[in-house]
């Protein structure tokens, strides 16, 4: 298969069952010096986790579980979120590629497409002094997923969204392409990423009822803009400006 990648995808390490794509690929790290690019995939995770310990569950050969490992010594540790919004927008480019829709990027790098999550992305990084060492890119991306536990009314897949399944290969290539374009984006022109970032920003400027988490306390406000370590923030309605960690906030 002609990958058209330089790199990502070149080498995959493809398991039916793994615990965790992400703790294979950090395990692996420990031991050797796999090649940038290199990528952990699984059938199924019986232990697969989003941000912050959030489980991450799909059903066995109908979507993309995968880790990818990356070196990215150039970046400056402050600036590690930029990494997260290369990724959400590779993922993006993907989902409005097979559907011919537009997906958006839910802060910090959840991906929806018309009001449901096709996406979560779980990024574990290796710091030396100020710059990141390797990066480990986790993705979950429902494809071919017909249905979700009554809770989950947010979760929807490709398949559910265009009524047609798709074909997992030709979707996990489309990937690393888009990955590999946008993490390059990211090395050689940053400014287009923090761009097209906002540009696909779920509910960015946009009035719209948060909850503070620590509180639960109400409030309305627009999203203005993300802050270079990956603060939200958000305009209340009296001008204030408050910013926000993840977790900190929820939207309704």
């Amino acid at each position: 298969m002609n990958l058209n990648t330089l790199f990502v995808g070149n080498v995959v390490q493809h398991f039916e069952v793994i615990s965790s794509t992400n703790a294979y690929a950090i395990n692996l790290l420990a031991k050797t010096a796999p090649s940038e690019g290199t990528v952990i995939s699984a059938a199924y995770q019986d232990a697969g986790r989003g941000q912050i310990g959030s489980s991450w569950t799909a059903t066995a050969g109908k979507n993309l579980l995968l880790s990818v490992i990356l070196y990215p010594k150039w970046l400056i540790a402050r600036q590690q979120f930029s990494l997260s919004q290369a990724v959400s927008l590779a993922v993006a480019d993907t989902i409005s590629t097979l559907s011919g829709k537009e997906a958006m990027v839910k802060w910090p790098n959840d991906v929806y497409l018309q009001e449901k999550k096709l996406a979560g992305i779980l990024i574990q990084n290796s710091l030396t002094g100020s710059y990141l060492q390797w990066s480990v890119i986790g993705i979950g991306l429902n494809v071919n997923e017909q249905g979700f536990p009554s809770e989950l009314t947010r979760a929807g897949s490709l398949l559910l969204n265009t009524g047609e399944e798709q074909d997992l290969q030709k979707v996990q290539q489309l990937f690393f392409q888009r990955l590999e374009h946008r993490y390059l984006q990211l090395k050689s022109n940053p400014r287009i990423i923090k761009r097209d970032y906002l540009s696909k920003l779920y509910r960015y400027q946009e009035w719209h009822e948060f909850v503070e988490s620590a509180t639960g306390q109400r409030f309305t406000g627009q999203i203005i803009g993300v802050q270079e370590n990956g603060k939200l923030a958000i305009q209340k309605e009296d001008t204030s400006v408050q910013y926000f960690d993840l977790k900190e906030v929820q939207f309704t």
